[in-house]
């Protein structure tokens, strides 16, 4: 997948720093070529429970982001994450005290 296509799905408007930016996280994810298509998937699945994965602005990685409207809709939002991890063997590391994961890559 292209970047600017990549970008736009991920709800952003391509400039020339977010493709730099998105270059960056791509080099920094481990096996990023084998999971981009499953993390633009978690994305949209995640939609329906107001969560979503964008570029963060912190770490140079992809962040998933939880922001359920509910209790439920968030306890499935990170069902979905934890299944995305182990389904594709993505490490995702999240952050303590918060409803956010850093995707940091594929592991054997």
């Amino acid at each position: 997948m292209q970047r600017d296509a990549m970008l736009k799905q991920l709800g952003y408007i391509p400039n020339d720093a977010l493709i730099e930016q998105l270059k960056i996280i791509e080099t920094n994810t481990s096996g990023y070529e084998k999971i981009q298509k499953h993390i633009m998937d978690l994305h949209d699945s995640l939609k329906v429970n107001g969560s979503f994965v964008a570029l963060s602005n912190s770490v140079n990685s992809f962040k998933i982001k939880v922001e359920a409207p509910s209790v439920e809709m968030a306890e499935e939002a990170h069902m979905k994450v934890e299944h995305f991890s182990e389904k594709f063997k993505v490490t995702v590391k999240k952050l303590e005290n918060k409803d956010t994961y850093y995707i940091i890559g594929f592991y054997h």
